[in-house]
């Protein structure tokens, strides 16, 4: 990302929400994309949170807003709290955690069927580039998980 493309999308997320109610980041997701500027949602939470957008009640309900010289940014809790409750769809604790080493740039693809798979025990999976982190309910299903993958791969 060039610093200008940066500039530029972050004016256009100021216009648009300067000049129509957009409550959820999807929205404005979309009205970025009819001005020709394509994001992510992800990268949208950090435009928020370097221009100090934050939502506040409007009418029609919450929309976001930069604030202004009389409002203060949300504290760290509340902006945690406010992207928790937009993207966020499940909250749930793991216990023990794996790697798997791959080819260079062939973690994602071991990932993808990873989770297609359906695997009991597997609670999430990370990929970068040449290695996944397998987040596993408890000890017993990372046992078991390890052993069952290794035995596929022929490891």
């Amino acid at each position: 990302m060039t610093p200008d493309r940066r500039r530029t999308r972050e004016r256009a997320i100021l216009q648009i929400i300067g000049s129509q109610p957009i409550q959820s980041q999807s929205e404005l997701v979309a009205a970025l994309a009819r001005e020709g500027i394509s994001t992510t949602q992800t990268t949208l939470s950090r435009d928020f949170q370097r221009l100090g957008i934050v939502k506040r009640p409007g009418p029609g309900g919450p929309r976001y807003q930069r604030p202004g010289r009389d409002t203060t940014p949300p504290r760290p809790r509340r902006m945690l709290a406010a992207t928790l409750s937009d993207l966020a769809l499940d909250i749930g604790p793991g216990n023990a955690l794996f790697a798997i080493r791959t080819l260079s740039g062939c973690a994602n693809a071991v990932a993808i069927a990873l989770d297609g798979a359906g695997l009991d025990g597997v609670l999430a999976t990370v990929a970068g580039d040449d290695t996944i982190l397998v987040l596993c309910c408890d000890e017993e299903a990372r046992s078991t998980l390890v052993n069952d993958l290794r035995s596929l791969a022929q490891l």
